[in-house]
């Protein structure tokens, strides 16, 4: 394929100053002399090989893995195609630094390591009207669509201003994985406050230092800036994204159904999780409707990942009821059940029945905590959401270990320092029987001479497929039987590099791949609904996928001259 075309006006500095114009050492002998270049760069003309040796070189020289976020930050700042094309070849080794579990602490420390301002800082004291800000700050051509409100920052809690590098990683994760152009993304920092006192108390917190909106201010707050995100981009993909459980929820069902909006931390966990559940239950030649499911964790990862599985049981010719009988919700205060007066909205679907939980030998009248549920269930599957480190001891894995032959457990929670356990311990526990999966990356475990990968149950393989189908077929609205197809995809998805054969997930030297298969799949499943733009055809959808998957090559400059 060609190189794109761009003509600009832009000379000089300011040429230079364009992330995604710029070439560093790489501008042609014709394109220095159109744009006024010499003696702004070297002499020598760099090929993209070299300057990915170069960029490479510097990353490697970085000692930690926050100095090489920084790197790659500001690599991406300065020539975002390059920064597009080394990630690509080294992508196992570089998106956790990108994304989690390193984009954590750069959000702790967002505003003493800020650099360049980038996306769309929306904050209430300065928001009326939104739409001017929209008007003004931002392309008219965006496509995709991320925002926090920085409350819920993987599991590290109210970030408040901090919470924009997520909308940038998950951003760059769209670009890498799923081709979308960056040209078209926009992250957004909802700044409403927050509530960590540590912010407000640093005299170089850059966000709004007022606690956070809540209630009737902070819901018309939301409601304006979906208004004008609506108006400004019709047809833009939203994602919610780190938003608290409070809220998580309870915004996506508020404007799901006038906007094309998913929840990557309900819907995407969700999909992801099903998928390497899918996987796992196939790898022991077993059925999905004959698990024993607990859920460690009761906030909006969990519930939406029994959404999903009471869907996937419903599609096993399980009737509801039952499938819901089957999944285990345990929070803070133990078992959730019908006898609990404290449940919020979300959780009361998943309140096992009274009767159900006595049948399993368990006294309702009081806390019912994970380790009585595991030896009372005997669970076939253990899914960790809690946040809370070595969760599932040695004492709990041993329990669940010794009522099932092989123990499907997923210790979900991100960043690395909040999983529920780690693979090696697992592993030892289980006498290496363990089927495992986790939210963050770790090394191949061995166990008694042979080592086994561990699959990460990654929402990169989910959400960037998802974006792109929903944006080829010009999806009107998210409904939910999508994040079935994507998971039920994925997990179908059996091409792994050697040495990875037994994990649970592909590897990310795949994904792209794996976005381009899940977006036919969900363009094709808005199509079947009615909701993709008009005149889209089902067989018209792999070629607008293909042709909406952007490739980091430097474009051709044409100068446009003006008066």
């Amino acid at each position: 394929m060609p190189p794109e075309i761009v003509k600009t006006a832009l000379t000089g500095k300011q040429l230079l100053a364009d992330p995604y114009l710029n070439k560093g050492s790489a501008f042609p002998e014709d394109e220095r002399e159109a744009f006024g270049l010499r003696g702004l760069v070297p002499v020598h003309a760099s090929t993209m090989e070299q300057q990915l040796k170069r960029t490479y070189e510097n990353f490697r020289s970085k000692t930690s893995p926050i100095e090489k976020y920084i790197f790659l930050a500001s690599l991406q700042d300065r020539n975002e195609i390059l920064f597009y094309q080394l990630v690509q070849e080294h992508i196992t080794e570089m998106v956790p630094i990108i994304y989690t579990p390193t984009v954590g602490e750069a959000c702790q420390r967002y505003s003493h390591l800020f650099r360049r301002a980038r996306g769309l800082y929306v904050s209430y004291p300065e928001a009326g009207p939104i739409s001017k800000i929209l008007e003004d700050s931002a392309p008219d051509d965006v496509a995709v669509i991320v925002a926090t409100d920085g409350e819920r920052i993987l599991g590290l809690g109210d970030l408040g201003v901090g919470g924009m590098g997520i909308p940038v990683g998950k951003l760059s994760l769209y670009t890498l994985c799923a081709g979308i152009d960056p040209r078209h993304t926009l992250p957004v920092l909802l700044d409403v406050g927050t509530n960590n006192q540590e912010l407000l108390n640093d005299p170089l917190y850059l966000g709004w230092r007022h606690p956070r909106l809540e209630l009737e201010e902070y819901d018309r707050f939301i409601d304006l800036f979906v208004e004008a995100v609506h108006k400004r981009w019709p047809r833009a993909i939203f994602q919610w994204e780190d938003f608290s459980k409070n809220n998580a929820w309870r915004l996506l069902k508020r404007h799901q159904n006038h906007l094309a909006s998913f929840n990557d931390d309900i819907q995407g966990t969700a999909a992801v999780t099903v998928a390497g559940l899918l996987r796992a239950v196939k790898l022991k030649r077993e059925a999905l409707k004959n698990q024993r499911i607990v859920i460690a964790g009761a906030g909006s990862a969990a519930t939406g990942i029994g959404a999903l599985i009471i869907q996937a049981l419903r599609e096993e010719g399980i009737g509801e009821p039952t499938a819901r009988e089957a999944i285990w919700l345990v929070d803070t205060k133990g078992l959730v059940h019908e006898g609990r007066i404290d449940l919020s909205e979300e959780k009361t679907p998943f309140a096992q029945k009274i009767g159900h939980v006595h049948a399993a030998g368990l006294d309702a009248t009081h806390p019912i905590q994970l380790d009585a549920v595991v030896k009372a269930v005997k669970p076939t599957v253990l899914i960790g959401t809690s946040g809370q480190p070595n969760m599932f001891d040695e004492a709990l894995v041993r329990a669940m270990a010794a009522g099932v032959d092989r123990p499907i457990i997923f210790p979900l929670s991100n960043p690395t320092s909040k999983s529920e356990a780690k693979p090696a311990e697992l592993f030892k526990w289980t006498d290496g029987k363990a089927i495992v999966a986790t939210g963050s990356p770790f090394e191949p475990v061995e166990w008694k001479g042979v080592k086994t990968p561990i699959g990460q149950c990654n929402n990169a393989f989910i959400f960037p497929g998802v974006g792109l189908g929903l944006a080829a077929s010009g999806a009107r609205l998210v409904p939910e039987e999508i994040f079935l197809a994507a998971a039920k995809t994925l997990a179908a998805f059996d091409e792994r590099l050697p040495g990875f054969e037994a994990s649970l997930f592909p590897n990310l030297e795949h994904v792209r791949q794996v976005s381009y298969n899940i977006a036919v799949a969900i363009g094709l499943e808005i199509v079947r609904r009615g909701l993709a733009s008009p005149k889209i055809t089902e067989h018209d959808i792999p070629e607008r996928v293909k042709g909406a998957m952007w490739e980091p090559v430097y474009p051709k400059l044409k100068r446009l001259m003006t008066r």
